[in-house]
Parts: structure tokens; C-alpha cells; sequence
């Protein structure tokens, strides 16, 4: 029974991701100051994800022109915005196992990166700049490091970014891959 469980699960694992992603957008949702929040913010709550979707992408670039690899395989993988087993797993599905790893570990020391930034990112500047690095996982695993070195409001928009930024990050890669 559990053999066939887990077989269900990893065949549509992406079906999983939705049904998670989704249940934590209904669990922030209920919360009775993000609605308020939401609507005081009204457009402004795309700045940030917005900044860090355009500043991943130009890193793609970047990396791009200096490791002399693809533009569109470059950006795919910073499209992963450190949701690394994701990325990891879709590029991997769509363009070979090689450029997958590339974007697992590229997201994956994103996240850890995050970690050790935030701290200083909240000491030095101001809290809004601790959500960039986490990227879309600003949501998620690395919230409890922006929550502690931060303020209720900026932890509201680092939800909101994270859900924004998790959103886009198929799409992104897909886009890119396609473009490239």
C-alpha cells in the first residue's frame, strides 16, 4: 500500500506542488491582517517580486555572456529564484538531467546564501532588501531568518512575494527555455 502511495505521489509530483502551494495560499488568506494589509499595498506588493524576477534574470544574462552558455539556458535557471527542487526537476524534465543539476545546486546555494545575507541585509539596510535574496522562498524556508532579523510588516510582504515569486518560476522557466 505505501509503494503504491509513493509511486502515485512522484508520478504527479508537480499536481502535489499546486495542491501545496495552494493550501498555503489558503492558509495566509485566512489570516484576518493580511487581507488589509493586501488591500493597503494594492499594486505596490509587485515592486519587490517585480525587482527580483528582473534582477535574477539580468544575473542570467550575466552569467551568461561570462560562462559562454545559452541565454535562455542561463536565465532558466536563475528563473528557478531558489526554489531549487523545482527547478531542478523541471528543466531537468525539459532539457536534460546536466542543465537540471546546474539549476538544483544554482538554487539551492541561493537558498543557503540567503541564510547567511539576511542577517546583514537587516542590519545594514533597510528590511524590504532581506526579502531579495530568498527570492521565492521568502515564503517559506527561509521566512523564520527574515522574521527574526525583521518586522511583521516586511514578513506580510515577504509572504506576498513568495506566493508571487513561486507563481511565476514555471512560467519563467518555460519561457526561457522556449526563447532560448
Amino acid at each position: 500500500m505505501d509503494n503504491v502511495l509513493i509511486s502515485i505521489l512522484t508520478e504527479h509530483s508537480n499536481i502535489v506542488l499546486y495542491i501545496l502551494m495552494f493550501s498555503v495560499g489558503i492558509s495566509i488568506g485566512m489570516h484576518d491582517g493580511i487581507i488589509q494589509k493586501i488591500k493597503e499595498y494594492h499594486i505596490k506588493i509587485f515592486i519587490i517580486p517585480a525587482g527580483i524576477i528582473a534582477g535574477s534574470l539580468l544575473g542570467g544574462l550575466f552569467c551568461s555572456a561570462i560562462l559562454k552558455m545559452p541565454a535562455g539556458h542561463a536565465t532558466a535557471v536563475t528563473s528557478g529564484l531558489g526554489w531549487y527542487s523545482l527547478a531542478g526537476a523541471t528543466i531537468s524534465k525539459l532539457e536534460g538531467a546536466e542543465l537540471g543539476s546546474i539549476a538544483f545546486m544554482s538554487n539551492l546555494m541561493r537558498e543557503i546564501f540567503s541564510f547567511f545575507i539576511i542577517p546583514f541585509l537587516a542590519l545594514r539596510f533597510n528590511h524590504f532588501t532581506c526579502i531579495a535574496p530568498a527570492g521565492a522562498t521568502s515564503e517559506d524556508t527561509t521566512l523564520p531568518v527574515i522574521l527574526k532579523y525583521t518586522n511583521e510588516e516586511t514578513v506580510v510582504l515577504s509572504v506576498l512575494n513568495g506566493i508571487i515569486c513561486s507563481f511565476f518560476v514555471p512560467i519563467l522557466i518555460s519561457l526561457c527555455l522556449n526563447a532560448g
